[in-house]
């Protein structure tokens, strides 16, 4: 068996700033990262949760931009980010067809922290992107739920 290598390993740097103890994004203060896997059979997916900031991000909006590499994905509140420079809920990551269930997820969960939502203010951008994982999933299983 090989050891896992790290780019690092080979003298290759990425950036300027200095890489954090766990070299995570959690290594940033201030973000959370979570992850729900569903692995039953043959589904093989799940939901990865970035959240940028503590807080109410939908009060406290976070400065944000995008990059399109491949314009292929289904993403869903990139058009705003783009727009405005800010994000307002975490970033969600999960698989094509679940870019929908996400959305809603994040929306019904804003909409419970914030009542005033969509009636005293505007309404809210959540922020989903996916990943087609169709080679190793049964993507077709939608099991991705709100």
């Amino acid at each position: 068996m090989t050891s896992s290598q790290r780019i690092e390993d080979y003298g290759i740097r990425i950036g300027r700033m200095p890489k954090g103890l766990r070299n995570t994004i959690a290594d940033v203060p201030g973000v959370a990262v979570g992850h729900c896997t569903l692995a039953d059979g043959p589904v093989q997916t799940g939901v990865t949760a970035v959240i940028p900031a503590p807080g109410n991000l939908f009060r406290e909006k976070v400065m944000a931009a995008c990059h399109v590499i491949n314009g292929f994905g289904k993403s869903c509140g990139i058009v705003q980010i783009e727009e405005m420079g800010t994000l307002e809920t975490p970033i969600l990551l999960t698989n094509t067809f679940g870019v929908g269930a996400a959305s809603e997820a994040l929306v019904r969960s804003m909409l419970a922290a914030n009542p005033d939502i969509g009636r005293e203010t505007g309404t809210v951008n959540p922020a989903v992107f996916e990943c087609n994982d169709g080679f190793l999933n049964d993507i077709r299983a939608l099991p991705v739920r709100g």
